[in-house]
């Protein structure tokens, strides 16, 4: 799979800024993902907030009225070998950089969630809770969430015994105890201690 993709409509804008934000850092399997958002500023998106506070629902819905709204979007990601040589904060960073160069538009402006912005020839800024403050974050956020549980939930088909299709890789009781059952599988990260002590 490519490590960015990017959809949308080519429009331009005087003043384009990007909302970006990632999703799966805690998790023990699993990519990291981010997504980038430059949002119409025509066209506005009614319930846009950080994806943790809506319903799974209300997010699906969401995803694709971005999708269908926003001026541009497109998601990075960064693969498990790379969390495992790299670390997760500098995977995610990754990720969000790949979002960002993937968009079909380029902004000139980044607003990033949280307290790092990746190393890049972008103008942006760090916002912590970002995406309860800024829509185009917020938006990034539902992107990013939806995209990442559809594919731990195609990990559960190909992977089972660690219930991915709920837990999306994260550390719940049923996933622990499928890993120790079963053991880590391809799509663990070996660098996190749950799995690198089942490793030896």
């Amino acid at each position: 799979m490519n490590e960015a993709v990017s959809q949308g409509n080519e429009k331009h804008c005087s003043a384009l800024t990007a909302g970006v934000d990632e999703v799966g850092r805690g998790a023990l399997a699993g990519d990291v993902f981010a997504a980038a958002v430059i949002l119409d500023k025509e066209k506005s998106i009614d319930g846009l907030k950080d994806s943790k506070q809506l319903s799974e629902k209300q997010r699906v819905n969401l995803y694709y009225e971005i999708k269908e709204e926003a001026l541009c979007f497109s998601i990075g990601r960064a693969n498990v070998l790379e969390i495992d040589s790299l670390n997760i904060l500098q995977a995610s960073l990754l990720a969000m950089s790949r979002a960002v160069k993937a968009l079909s538009v380029q902004p000139k402006f980044v607003l990033v969630d949280g307290l790092h912005v990746p190393e890049w020839n972008y103008s942006a800024k760090a916002i912590v809770r970002g995406d309860s403050k800024v829509m185009a974050i917020a938006a990034a956020s539902i992107v990013a969430k939806v995209t990442r549980d559809k594919e731990m939930a195609l990990m559960g088909q190909l992977y089972p015994g660690y219930d991915f299709a709920k837990n999306k890789g994260y550390p719940t009781q049923a996933h622990l105890t499928g890993l120790k059952k079963v053991g880590p599988c391809i799509v663990h990260r070996r660098s996190f201690a749950p799995v690198s002590k089942l490793l030896g």
